[in-house]
Formats: C-alpha cells, structure tokens, sequence
C-alpha cells in the first residue's frame, strides 16, 4: 500500500542483501519523462499502469530489490508474474499509520484533492480491494510502530526461513 514503508525500508534491505535498489515509481517517472501526477492527470491511470507494468518486467531482471506502487500487485496478472520474478513481501501497516505518512497527499493522485474524511474513507477501500492481492505475497510485515532497520532485519529473517 502507498506510505507502508516500501521506498524507505528497500534500499536498506537492498543494502543488508547486497543487492541494488529499484523504486518502481521512479523507474516509470524515467520512462515517461514526467511526474506520476502529470502522467495520471494527462493520460490517467490506464495509461500509468501500463508504463508500471513495463518498469515491472525491466526491474525482474536480475537480482534486485524492488518497491512497487501500492496498486501494483492489485493489477491483473500481477501477482503471477511477481512470484515468477522474485519473493514479493507485504509491508503491512495500518490505516493510521498510513493517514500519518500520507498527509494531504498532494503528490499522491489517488488521494490529492480529498478531505482528511475522504482521504481515510479511500485508503480503507483501496486496502479492501487489495486486501487479497497483498496478502499473496509470501512474506507479510506488519510494520506500525518498527524502526525501518527493524523492518528490514524481519524481512531478512522471513527470507532465511524461507530458504533458497
């Protein structure tokens, strides 16, 4: 989910896995040359999911550590195609603890221009419309009130348990 943690605790698992970082966001932001915003409000999201999707399949080659946008597994055949590529993890938090990281949400296009009500109202539908996309990830952490370093150390941990 969007503010769980996921472009603040990868580069740090990345680090403790000697591995590179890849925020996927970012990755789509070099795609199209322009901001998430820019590309929702111009083309909307149709058109951002696809250029996601494709940032996706680039960021599955090799080994990495890769943060999804919060739709991201929600899309159809995602979740497929990630368990193809690598281990995918939930980071779950709670929806104070994303209302907190959120804020006005001016650069998030599913939540700008909304009342701190509808903001809430939005993020519990989106998590429930999700709910069953995230949790076929093999790994869950739940992570309200973890220290990023924490998250990360869990997340190593359910890897080693999980074994190669």
């Amino acid at each position: 989910m969007m503010a769980s943690g996921k472009s603040t605790v990868g580069p740090v698992l990345a680090r403790l896995l000697h591995r590179r970082f890849v925020d996927n966001d970012h990755r789509v932001r070099e795609i199209a040359g322009r901001s998430i915003p820019e590309i929702f409000e111009s083309e909307g999201e149709a058109a951002f999911r696809a250029l996601e999707a494709r940032a996706i399949r680039e960021a599955g080659q090799g080994d990495a550590v890769v943060a999804l946008g919060g739709g991201a597994i929600a899309q159809p055949g995602a979740p497929e195609l990630l368990a193809e590529t690598g281990t995918v993890v939930y980071l779950q938090a709670g929806v104070n603890a994303l209302m907190e990281r959120v804020g006005v949400a001016a650069g998030r296009p599913l939540l700008a221009h909304l009342t701190e009500r509808e903001r809430r109202e939005r993020i519990e539908q989106m998590l429930s419309d999700r709910e069953d996309a995230y949790r076929s990830a093999e790994i869950m952490v739940e992570t309200d009130g973890m220290s990023v370093q924490d998250v990360a150390r869990a997340i190593v941990r359910a890897l080693d348990e999980e074994g190669p």
